[in-house]
């Protein structure tokens, strides 16, 4: 991808808080951001930096993450393209309370607090957009602690490789159950499987069991990181029987 090159109004008009933002507006936006490649194992920012912009994952694998006391990393969110993040830590004017580290080659947008700051007060709809957007994640993370609390690692793996679907073929599956029919599904894992394992907060050793009993059960078959659900149904199902 040549950066130099990039189209940044015609970028954002594609995400979520941006579609509704005239041509001028996206122009005006497009002045406070700024586009970076990461190499990957580079920072993008650390635990206690001031927070003055947030980012889009245009390109690549953006891990979030906590270190803990005794060293140990906790993968918080996986950010891949055209995903937000830093969000929260720009508006409460904190500094970051999470880690930023491209997991491949990456190329990230950032988008200067300023000129979000400008675009709020210029059109109050613009607010509600970048809320909605913090909501959905906030939504998001919500429900990563109740499957932590509530089910099993093996539903939390099996979560995982179903909602890491796109949502037309999520939407393609539910329908083919009603109808009592299989479908046939592919997932890619983007990153190592011991990134996933810490997502998922289980060892990269339970991760790759798991893996093995569901492709014993015949549920999913594994050539390297590209994973086939011969049928995403009955992998749901699977913990309830």
């Amino acid at each position: 991808m040549n950066t130099r090159q990039f189209d940044i109004p015609h970028y954002l008009a594609a995400l979520p808080p941006f579609q509704e933002m005239t041509a001028a507006e996206l122009e005006r936006l497009a002045t406070g951001c700024r586009l970076h490649r990461y190499a990957r194992g580079d920072s993008i920012y650390r635990v206690g930096m001031v927070c003055d912009e947030f980012h889009v994952a245009v390109k690549g694998q953006v891990k979030l993450y906590a270190i803990s006391t005794g060293g140990q990393e906790k993968v918080v969110e996986l950010a891949g393209p055209g995903m937000c993040f830093g969000e929260a830590a720009m508006f409460s004017d904190q500094p970051h309370i999470l880690n930023a580290e491209a997991l491949t080659d990456s190329i990230v947008l950032s988008v200067g607090k300023a000129v979000v700051v400008r675009e709020i007060q210029a059109d109050p709809r613009f607010a509600m957009h970048m809320l909605s957007g913090v909501s959905r994640r906030l939504h998001a993370l919500v429900q990563d602690v109740q499957a932590y609390a509530l089910n099993t690692g093996m539903e939390r793996v099996i979560g995982y490789l179903l909602y890491s679907l796109p949502e037309d073929c999520v939407h393609h599956a539910a329908c083919n159950r009603a109808c009592n029919e299989a479908v046939a599904l592919n997932v890619s894992l983007p990153v190592s499987k011991a990134t996933i394992a810490s997502r998922l907060s289980i060892t990269p050793e339970y991760f790759s069991r798991v893996l093995h009993e569901l492709e014993v059960a015949g549920l999913i078959r594994r050539d390297k990181r590209d994973i086939h659900i011969p049928d995403a149904a009955r992998l749901a199902s699977h913990t309830l029987q």
